[in-house]
């Protein structure tokens, strides 16, 4: 017997990719049901070889449902994850709404996927946000063999994260530089096309942005409390794929070669390093993969015990769509969620 599995958000980016990635990995479905919100009621979305008609979150009951994939943003979550937990479906979720409850996992299965075992209190587990999934992806087997004491990460985060609306603006804009039409900067702050934007989510009151202050709680909680990190989040023109220049300080001595040894045989990352011209990855190769590219390792002479690294992901896959099924996997592996009898 498969599961029956829910995607809200099934219209948006994220939803769309959670139902290709469900048909990819032939994960054991017995229905999956496509939920968004009242405006894109019978709005239809693939499965495989399917054609599924959008259902409406509001009406729907989640009693014969066991798994629920949700991306809807933080306020949906916020109302509509606790209702469907209590109705003994565990919900996955995208957004940040649970990211820093304690009763929540946060969990990116290749780092800490036993954190997964604590769902049953609220019935949630909770995907990071991601650009901090590849990040930590790159970190946990360099962390285990030399012990992080610091990191500094500077993204360049593509306008996928910002959802469809922001990749439209990232088209119009462009289209508009070369036919000498105004610009028009609506979901961003700034112009896009042709720039970069230092500037992801809301300003703190201590200068950092809400995004590079989730890269560093999300690190703490997901890899380990006593790492320090600063990050610098930054928009480029790249329609998907999120890239990150890290620097890490660690306790133990570390060579670029022992590292490079290291990841090539840790879970979920494919290191492309050759020192030559394309001896590495960029977002336009990395989008539609699964994997953490890791290129350019090498010392950093800056600092006692120091590496610096490129990371590039697929952040509507491993980033968000991915992470979320895989989860759904070790639940299932773990044999800590079985299908439930359906109702007559």
């Amino acid at each position: 017997m498969g599961f029956k599995v829910a995607v809200v958000g099934a219209t948006g980016n994220v939803g769309r990719e959670m139902l290709d990635i469900l048909a990819e990995r032939q994960f054991p479905v017995s229905e999956v049901v496509a939920l968004a919100s009242k405006r894109s009621l019978n709005t239809e979305v693939s499965f495989g070889d399917k054609v599924l008609k959008c259902k409406v979150l509001d009406n729907y009951d989640f009693s014969d449902t066991d798994i629920c994939l949700m991306s809807a943003g933080g306020s949906v979550s916020k109302e509509w994850s606790p209702r469907i937990g209590a109705q003994g479906c565990v919900v996955i979720d995208n957004s940040s709404q649970w990211r820093y409850d304690s009763d929540v996992p946060l969990v990116v299965p290749e780092v800490n996927a036993d954190a997964v075992a604590g769902f049953r209190k609220k019935m949630i587990i909770a995907n990071p946000n991601c650009s901090t999934a590849q990040l930590v992806v790159a970190l946990k087997p360099l962390h285990d063999f030399a012990t992080i004491k610091r990191v500094v990460v500077s993204t360049y985060q593509s306008v996928s994260g910002a959802g469809k609306e922001a990749m439209d603006e990232l088209f119009q804009q462009t289209r508009a530089v070369f036919v000498s039409d105004p610009v028009e900067a609506k979901k961003f702050t700034k112009r896009i096309a042709f720039n970069v934007i230092p500037h992801i989510d809301v300003f703190m009151e201590d200068g950092y942005t809400k995004e590079e202050w989730k890269m560093m709680a999300e690190t703490k909680k997901i890899l380990d409390p006593k790492i320090k990190l600063t990050a610098t989040a930054v928009r480029v023109p790249v329609f998907i794929a999120h890239s990150e220049s890290v620097n890490v300080e660690f306790e133990k001595p570390i060579t670029a070669d022992e590292a490079r040894d290291i990841l090539r045989e840790a879970p979920g990352v494919l290191v492309i390093d050759k020192r030559e011209n394309g001896g590495y990855i960029t977002p336009h190769e990395a989008a539609g993969e699964d994997a953490t590219y890791i290129s350019r390792i090498r010392e950093d002479a800056t600092v006692e015990n120091g590496l610096a690294f490129w990371c590039v992901s697929d952040n509507l896959r491993k980033g968000a769509a991915l992470n979320a099924i895989q989860i759904a996997e070790v639940l299932m592996n773990r044999k800590l969620i079985t299908p439930r009898a359906k109702a007559a």
